[in-house]
């Protein structure tokens, strides 16, 4: 609803009026400043970059200490805890036995590892090192026991996961093995009988 004591004002004769007497300034000799220009890059690209590398060094995602020439080797179980695996390739877990293949054929090598992890997982042996060796005097198709060992290891049902050693514990050369826990001998219904 309009105001009728509005309506008879014109919006032109009323500008007018609030202008009349004003004057315009006068020209100024004076430039003005250059303006500044924003940055070619956006400043949040920076931040997310320096974010992620942030994120990468926090969470131990990039280890100079596991970094070594030569191939690693690396096997994660389903369901296995990210600050398990971390501690498994950091070297985090006590070494309760070791077995070196160092100069083993293949079949010889291959039936080691088999009784080495049985009697591991008998005697509830929850993280060992194998020795592998790094291949130096392998024919040219590379090293052949650790080849072998990455494939045996990972068809066990008692072997959670694996992975290349840190370079004191023998790097490329060797693996840290995570097993499962001895089956418990206890009855199932909880008694002691």
């Amino acid at each position: 609803m309009k105001n009728p004591d509005f309506d008879a004002v014109d919006d032109d004769d009323a500008f007018r009026s609030a202008m009349s007497g004003v004057q315009p300034r006068p020209a100024s000799d004076r430039v003005p400043p250059p303006r500044k220009l924003p940055p070619t890059k956006p400043i949040q690209a920076k931040a997310d970059e320096r974010a992620v590398m942030d994120e990468l060094l926090d969470y131990g995602m990039f280890e100079p200490e596991l970094m070594e020439s030569g191939d690693t080797l690396s096997y994660r179980g389903d369901g296995l805890q990210d600050t398990v695996w971390r501690r498994l390739r950091r070297g985090g877990y006590r070494i309760r036995a070791e077995l070196d293949l160092h100069g083993l054929n293949r079949s010889v090598a291959r039936e080691e590892v088999s009784l080495f992890l049985a009697e591991c997982q008998s005697k509830d042996v929850r993280c060992v090192r194998i020795i592998h060796g790094k291949g130096n005097r392998s024919p040219n198709t590379g090293p052949v026991i650790k080849t072998l060992l990455d494939g045996w290891l990972r068809r066990r049902n008692d072997v959670i996961a694996f992975c290349s050693a840190r370079p004191h514990d023998g790097g490329t050369g060797a693996v840290y093995v995570l097993m499962r826990a001895a089956p418990s001998s206890a009855p199932a219904n909880g008694s002691r009988g």
